[in-house]
This record gives C-alpha cells, sequence and structure tokens, in this order.
C-alpha cells in the first residue's frame, strides 16, 4: 500500500464489510472521551473469520439468553433497591425519546419503582425534541434537565470539532457523567443507562456484564490528564479560557463519593432484549412520543436521536473520519434485529449515508463561531487517505458496501 494511502486514527488500512449487516470494520468502539485526545488510535468492531462483526454474533447470543430468568435478575435487583417512603430509588438518564421512555416507563408503570429522570440538555433543541421531553415528564415523570453554561458549552465543542473533528463529545461526555452525578447529589444509589454498547460492536466479552465501568464517569480530579476537546483540563484553566468552576459538569466523580452512595449503574439492555423499533411503538403508545415529519438527513429514519440541531453533523464527521454515516448506523442494527434485510439496508446506506445535513448547516457554524470555509478545511483535513479520494473535484469513499 502506498504513502499516501495510510490509515489514520490506527483504523484498520483494510476496509472491510461484515457479512450479515453493513457495518464496516473502521467502526470506533465506544472509548472514555476525557482522554481522547487527535492522535488517539481508536479500537475497532472485531470480525471473525466468516467476516462477521461482534455485533452481530452478540444478536445471536441474544436470541439464546433465557430472557425470563434475566427478568427475574432485574426483579431481584429492584428489590433491593425499592422504597417505601415515597423517595426516588433510580435514576434514569434521557431525552425523552424512544429508549429513555421505554426503559423509565417499564420501571414505574409495570415494576413499581419510581425514578427520577434526569436529562443533560442537547446543544440546540429541535422543537420535536422539546415536545418529546414535554410529553415524557407528562406522561408521569419528575426530571431534572440540566443545561451547562452556554458559553462555556460552546467553547468546548468548538475546541472538539477544531482539534478531534467530534462537535459531541462535550455532549458525550456530560450525557454519561450526569446521572451518576445526581444519584451522588441525590443519595440515589441505582443507576439504568439503556443499552451496553456490547449491541453496536464493543468487545463481546462484556455481554455478560450488567454494569458499567466505573472509568466512564469516575476519576480522582488530575486536571492534566482530563482531555477535553483535545485540550488538557489544566491548560484550558491556565489559559485563563475557562475556570475549574466552570469544568465542574465535565468533571469525573470521585471515587468516594460513588462509595459514599454506593451507585451502582445498570444497563436495561441486559435485563430486557433491546430493540430500538419496539421501543419507538412502546414509547408512542405510552409516552407520547413523536416521529419527525421528515427523516433525519443522513439516514432514512424519522425518529432517532432527533432533539439536537447539531447531532446530524456528529454523524457526518464520523462519515468523514471512519467512513461510517448515519445511515449505516441505523441500518446495521434494524438489520440485527430483523426489521430489513441486509440488500434493503446496502440499498438504504448507499443511498443516503453520505448526505450533507444542509437543514441546520448555519446555525451549526454560528454555534462553534466559524465560516463555512473553514468548515471544509477542518472537515478535508481529517479524512484519512486510506477511506477517501479525490475525482473531478468531488471526495468519493474508496470502498463502499455492497
Amino acid at each position: 500500500m502506498s504513502e499516501t494511502m495510510e490509515a489514520s486514527y490506527g483504523l484498520p488500512r483494510e476496509v472491510k464489510f461484515c457479512k450479515r449487516c453493513v457495518m464496516s470494520n473502521q467502526r470506533p468502539s465506544s472509548v472514555i472521551e476525557t482522554k481522547h485526545k487527535h492522535a488517539s488510535k481508536k479500537p475497532t468492531i472485531v470480525f471473525d473469520e466468516e467476516g462477521v462483526c461482534s455485533a452481530c454474533r452478540y444478536a445471536d447470543i441474544k436470541e439464546k439468553i433465557n430472557w425470563q430468568e434475566r427478568e427475574k435478575e432485574l426483579k431481584e435487583l429492584l428489590d433491593k433497591y425499592r422504597r417505601n417512603d415515597g423517595y426516588y430509588d433510580c435514576v434514569v438518564p434521557g431525552s425523552g425519546g424512544k429508549d429513555s421512555g421505554f426503559v423509565a416507563h417499564l420501571l414505574k408503570y409495570k415494576y413499581g419503582m419510581n425514578p427520577l429522570t434526569v436529562t443533560w440538555a442537547p446543544h440546540l433543541y429541535t422543537d420535536i425534541g422539546f415536545r418529546n421531553l414535554q410529553s415524557w415528564i407528562h406522561s408521569g415523570f419528575d426530571n431534572i434537565l440540566v443545561t451547562p453554561n452556554g458559553k462555556v458549552h460552546r467553547l468546548l465543542t468548538k475546541l472538539s470539532f477544531d482539534n478531534l473533528l467530534h462537535p459531541f463529545q462535550p455532549f458525550i461526555i456530560g450525557q454519561k457523567i450526569v446521572a451518576p452525578r445526581f444519584s451522588v447529589l441525590y443519595n440515589i444509589p441505582l443507576v439504568f443507562f439503556g443499552e451496553s454498547a456490547v449491541e453496536y460492536g464493543n468487545n463481546i466479552e462484556e455481554a455478560d456484564c450488567p454494569t458499567m465501568a466505573l472509568d466512564f464517569f469516575t476519576g480522582e480530579g488530575d486536571l492534566s490528564k482530563l482531555i477535553v476537546g483535545g485540550v488538557s483540563a489544566k491548560e484550558l484553566v491556565k489559559d485563563g479560557k475557562i475556570s475549574l468552576n466552570d469544568l465542574n459538569p465535565y468533571l469525573p466523580i470521585p471515587m468516594k463519593d460513588l462509595k459514599r452512595t454506593g451507585t451502582v449503574v445498570h444497563y436495561f439492555s441486559y435485563y430486557y432484549k433491546w430493540d430500538p423499533q419496539e421501543h419507538y411503538y412502546y414509547a408512542v403508545e405510552n409516552t407520547g412520543l413523536e416521529a419527525n415529519t421528515e427523516r433525519t438527513e443522513g439516514s432514512y429514519s424519522k425518529y432517532c436521536s432527533i432533539d439536537d440541531k447539531i447531532d446530524p453533523f456528529h454523524y457526518y464527521t464520523t462519515l468523514i473520519k471512519f467512513g461510517i454515516g448515519r445511515a449505516t448506523y441505523d441500518a446495521a442494527q434494524e438489520i440485527r434485529n430483523n426489521k430489513i434485510t441486509r440488500e434493503e439496508g446496502v440499498s438504504l446506506v448507499r443511498k443516503y449515508d453520505s448526505e450533507f445535513p444542509k437543514k441546520y448547516f448555519k446555525e451549526f457554524l454560528g454555534y462553534i463561531d466559524i465560516n463555512e470555509e473553514r468548515f471544509w478545511e477542518l472537515t478535508d483535513k481529517f479524512r484519512s487517505p486510506h477511506l477517501w479520494q479525490k475525482e473531478n473535484g468531488q471526495w468519493r469513499l474508496r470502498c463502499q458496501v455492497s
């Protein structure tokens, strides 16, 4: 392979596509965001000797799990933490979308728990996203909406785009931390997240673990090791761009605080067979969820991640860096859940995956305070040579799913 075909980010040089779904071997695994630097090498999804990705293999495992036994485990867990004094007995983070709506509603109305729901606010709310949050609340839930300092959040988002081409990083950091933080603040030990990343291709050895690794939301406060937007927190504070107080919502939670509360974070997907489309139907029926009136740019879906105007640029930047757009993510999970065939998935990916999200483009540029020229300059800088080539002045992916 020539010098110009080097793979960035430690990605596999040879692009392969799963024989079952449409995911490529370039898909990065979920990592601890506060360790993410520009030159960080990305662990990626694993393909076996038959050319099948680990997410599809986990889908096979799900078919063999005794879900009635898993539900018994869930009931035992809930009975351990259930309160009879009227106080909250679990924390459920979410936006009021299909998954958080499904989890919170089942916990309260099927299992008799008293969840406190916590929402880490989007960068820029969409109208449909805010309506769905309100519908969720009005279907019977107490909710705390945490909106970080707008000036700071914009700066961190800008740095994340400039240094990492990862504008969603500040949101992801806050979203991971907010529920365990309120577990500590409100002395509610039990926290439920939705699905484990093993559903999408993280290490399949995590499949038998019902809890989230503490590394995702805990730490001891060494600012030189805490990286946000590709810059250490120590450097940000030293430069006077923001104060330590400003960074508080993004800081990992000290282990001593978690131990004092006894905080544990469980994945609901360990106990219930995870199926996003079925969650959508459930949430429409029970929490007033509305789908969008138009499909999401870059995909064919109308109901996944529709609450943030910046969300489309999160998926567009994954397309630029890893050759994987939003339609790939949507189609891959729907193939695994037997909602569409691989042939249909291939067609959808080839039609929509590379679509540019123009609807909120000007608002995104304004939010991170750059012009269009700078946007494209940075975007092109982060393209990996082994994924992209220029033909007649237009960028094209070297390899596409078929």
